[in-house]
C-alpha cells in the first residue's frame, strides 16, 4: 500500500443472487422448489480507486450502480468475490440510520454500545460521552429508549457517535439528507473540521451540492464501474449531463437547429461549428427553455466584464420558451477559475414567489457591493422546473474579472476596521 493512500481499492467484483419466491419455511422449501430460482446480479464489475489521507472524496451514480456496496465492502460488512481493498487507520461508518442500535436500550446505552463496536474502550468513552450527547443535542432524552425517537434523533445520535471516535477513515451513506436544516449545517460543519484534522472522508449522496461543499474529487459509478473520477465539479457535470439525456422528456435538438438559433439571436459574433459543439457539451436540459444571451453590467447600466471589487453588478440574462414551463427556478453559481465554488443561489432558495415560463424574456440578478478579490470568475446559469427537472443547465455561461487596488488574500473581503485599544478599554471586553 502506498505510504501516501488510506484507502486502495483493487479491480473488486461482487455478485449478488436475487430469488424470484424464496420459500422460507423447510415445507415450502420441500414443495415449492421450483420458487427458488434466482438470478446472478453482478454489481461490481472490477472497481479500482485510492484516496489519499486526509482527501474527501464522493461516490455518485443511479440506483443501483453499485456506490452503497462500495461502501459497505469498505466497512467490512461484506467482502468482494474478487479483488482487495486496503485501509489504513481506525474506520468509523454511517452506513444505515441506526445501524447497531438497540430499540429498548437508552440513547445512552446505545452510545456505549456503538462506541465500542467502532473500538473504543469503556475509558474513552466515558471520556467522550458528554461531547457526543452535547453534539447530538438529545441531552434530555439520552436516557429514553431508542425506540421512542424521530429519524431526525436517531440520526442526530448515530451521527454524534461515529465522529467522536477519532476515526481515522469515515464512511457516510446518505446520512445527511436525514434532519432539520441547522443540524445539517451543524453537521457539515463539523464534516470541514474534522476533515481538516487529517480525517480520510468518502461519502455516498445523491445531493452533488453537498458532496462539492465537502469533497475536493468525486468518483462516478456506472453499472458496477468507474465511469470517471476527478475534479468533483467536473465530474459532476458529465453526470448530469449524462442523466439528463436518459430522461425520457429531453428534447433532443439537432446540431442545425441549434447553429440557426445562435446566429439569429447573437449577430454580433456568429458561431461557426465547432463553437457550436463546444457550447452543447457545456449544458443540459430537457430543453423546454434555453438561455440565448447573457450579458454584465455596472450600476450606471454600462456593459462590462471588468469590475472592481464591491462594485455593484447585474446579470442579464435572455431565453427563449419551447414548451411551457411550470413553476421555473432560475439559479446562479460563481466559480473562481481555479475551481474553488464562491456563491450559489435560485429564486426558489430566495423564496421568490412560483412563476411560469411561456414565453420569451429577461431576467436578472443584482448583485451588490460584490466583495470578490481580484482574478477570474466563472459564471454558471441554470433553468430548473418543478421538482429540481433541469430545462437549461449552462456550465461556464459567462466569464468576468475582478481587480482592486487593495493587496489582501483569500476569495472574498469582509468588511472590517483595525481599532488601537488603550489598556483602560481593553480591560472592559
Amino acid at each position: 500500500m502506498k505510504p501516501e493512500n488510506a484507502i486502495e481499492v483493487h479491480d473488486i467484483t461482487k455478485k449478488f443472487k436475487i430469488y424470484m419466491d424464496k420459500g422460507r419455511t423447510l415445507k415450502e422449501i420441500a414443495l415449492f422448489s421450483k420458487r427458488r430460482r434466482y438470478e446472478e446480479r453482478e454489481v461490481l464489475k472490477g472497481i479500482s480507486f485510492e484516496v489519499k489521507k486526509g482527501e474527501a472524496v464522493g461516490l455518485i451514480g443511479h440506483n443501483g450502480c453499485g456506490k452503497s456496496t462500495t461502501l459497505k465492502l469498505l466497512t467490512k460488512i461484506m467482502y468482494p468475490d474478487s479483488g482487495s481493498i486496503e485501509m489504513k487507520g481506525r474506520v468509523s461508518s454511517l452506513i444505515e440510520l441506526g445501524a447497531g442500535f438497540h430499540p429498548d436500550m437508552s440513547g445512552r446505552q446505545n452510545i456505549y454500545t456503538n462506541a465500542s463496536i467502532f473500538g473504543l474502550t469503556r475509558k474513552e468513552i466515558d471520556d467522550r460521552l458528554n461531547d457526543i450527547i452535547a453534539f447530538s443535542e438529545l441531552e434530555e432524552f439520552i436516557d429514553n429508549p431508542v425506540r421512542t425517537y424521530s429519524s431526525g434523533m436517531y440520526m442526530r445520535l448515530a451521527f454524534s457517535v461515529a465522529i467522536n471516535v477519532d476515526a481515522d477513515i469515515l464512511l457516510i451513506d446518505e446520512i445527511l439528507a436525514v434532519g432539520d436544516t441547522n443540524f445539517q449545517a451543524k453537521c457539515f460543519n463539523k464534516l470541514r473540521e474534522i476533515k481538516a484534522n487529517g480525517t480520510t472522508i468518502v461519502i455516498v449522496s445523491h445531493s452533488l451540492g453537498q458532496i462539492e461543499q465537502i469533497c475536493e474529487r468525486s468518483i462516478w459509478i456506472q453499472d458496477g464501474r468507474v465511469v470517471q473520477a476527478g475534479i468533483s465539479r467536473d465530474v459532476h457535470f458529465a453526470y448530469m449531463d449524462f442523466m439528463g439525456k436518459k430522461r425520457n422528456d429531453t428534447i433532443e435538438i439537432k446540431e442545425l437547429d441549434l447553429e440557426e438559433k445562435f446566429r439569429n439571436k447573437n449577430k454580433e459574433k456568429e458561431m461557426n461549428k465547432s463553437e457550436i459543439l463546444e457550447n452543447k457539451k457545456q449544458r443540459w436540459g430537457n430543453g423546454y427553455a434555453r438561455i440565448v444571451k447573457i450579458n454584465s453590467y455596472d450600476k450606471e447600466h454600462s456593459l462590462k466584464n471588468v469590475f472592481c471589487t464591491g462594485e455593484d453588478i447585474s446579470i442579464r440574462i435572455e431565453y427563449e420558451v419551447k414548451k411551457k414551463v411550470k413553476k421555473a427556478v432560475f439559479g446562479i453559481g460563481i466559480y473562481r477559475s481555479d475551481g474553488v465554488h464562491c456563491y450559489g443561489t435560485n429564486t426558489w432558495i430566495d423564496n421568490m414567489a412560483e412563476f411560469d415560463l411561456e414565453k420569451k424574456g429577461c431576467f436578472e440578478i443584482l448583485l451588490s457591493q460584490v466583495p470578490l478579490l481580484p482574478g477570474e470568475y466563472i459564471i454558471d446559469l441554470a433553468i430548473e422546473s418543478d421538482m429540481g427537472t433541469p430545462v437549461d443547465y449552462f456550465k461556464a455561461a459567462h466569464k468576468i474579472q475582478i481587480y482592486s487596488v487593495l493587496s489582501d488574500v483569500g476569495i472574498f473581503r469582509i468588511n472590517h476596521a483595525w481599532n488601537m485599544l488603550e489598556e483602560e478599554n481593553a480591560k472592559r471586553y
